[in-house]
């Protein structure tokens, strides 16, 4: 994210580092980087220099009455299996580091989950296209590697449900278009935004779960997948290219991470079954692609449709916003 979290100092991120990893910090900065999670940079006494991500489980849960805790197990889930990855070998895997008692996450409270990582030195991208076409095929390498893991290596990972969080609350808000929302800057935006793609997110809702009824049906072809292997999860390194948050990990079918590369060169989808032998489905890479638009549509509505304000973080959401709502209003 963006700005800072106002209620959580930066004294609970310096003890819950020496609580679970025993890292004594000299320095703790903001970094402003990425979205979903918040980041700091952290050296220790010792001069060794540390990255440092913090998950708020409210914005992780799948609708406001969820648990907790059932938010910060498949939180848990995700990271292990990156451990687990790592360990087995998979060095692009930038995994969290294990802490004193084993586990890759150190607790706060019941809200906030803290993640260790090693610092890499490289060149990170921004999110978009990919620079080209060399680009793309290095991580479409990874990417096959990664979905022939087995063993170890996933048996910590969760199996695709095909969620789409806050969907209960984007129904709802579909249905409350009349009468001023007054929430913040982006809310009444919101609304007449909803006013005009609600057809649209209508019909991607049931092509959608036309989607997922026959994806469901072929649970062989699932294997371990990142989720969101774009330009901004990568690190160009030294050694190669890196892929990083893997808080999105999952078994699932291939076309989960295959979708968004393909959306820029279709030439992928050929160079994979050449590699696997496993032949890419238009309508499983279709609903990926749908899946990702509603999630953000229905995420940024949540958001809006509650007290906000004027910030980095609520303008990107307010031009993701609007393009996924485009995106979608196609579908009928």
């Amino acid at each position: 994210m963006f700005t800072h979290p106002t209620d959580l100092p930066d004294e609970a991120v310096v003890d819950a580092l020496r609580a679970g990893w025993g890292v004594a910090v000299s320095s703790l900065e903001y970094a402003p980087v990425g979205f979903g999670s918040h980041h700091w940079h952290v050296v220790e006494a010792g001069g060794g220099r540390w990255f440092v991500t913090v998950d708020d489980l409210r914005v992780k849960r799948r609708d406001p009455s969820e648990p907790l805790g059932v938010a910060e197990r498949r939180l848990r889930a995700a990271l292990s299996t990156a451990r687990a990855l790592r360990d087995a070998g998979h060095a692009f895997v930038v995994a969290p580091e294990s802490g004193r008692d084993g586990d890759v996450v150190s607790v706060v409270d019941e809200r906030w989950v803290v993640a260790l990582y090693p610092f890499i030195e490289g060149r990170s991208r921004t999110w978009g296209r990919y620079a080209d076409t060399a680009a793309r095929h290095a991580v479409l390498d990874l990417l096959v590697e990664l979905h022939a893991a087995s063993g170890r290596s996933v048996e910590h990972a969760l199996v695709d449900d095909f969620p789409v969080p806050q969907r209960g609350g984007l129904l709802d808000a579909l249905d409350d278009t009349s009468t001023p929302w007054g929430t913040g800057p982006y809310g009444d935006r919101t609304r007449h935004l909803l006013t005009r793609a609600g057809g649209g997110l209508e019909g991607a809702f049931a092509r959608f779960d036309e989607l997922v009824t026959a994806a469901v049906e072929e649970p062989e072809r699932m294997v371990l997948t990142h989720g969101e292997p774009h330009a901004a999860n990568t690190i160009e390194t030294s050694s190669g290219v890196v892929l990083i948050d893997w808080d999105t990990a999952l078994i699932a079918p291939p076309e989960r991470d295959m979708w968004s590369l393909a959306a820029e060169d279709q030439a992928v989808l050929a160079r994979y079954a050449d590699v696997t032998g496993v032949t890419l489905r238009s309508e499983v890479i279709e609903l990926y692609r749908i899946a990702w638009d509603l999630t953000e549509v229905a995420l940024f509505v949540y958001d809006f449709r509650t007290e906000h304000d004027d910030t980095a973080d609520t303008r990107t959401a307010w031009a993701a916003l609007e393009r996924c709502a485009d995106a979608l209003g196609g579908i009928r």
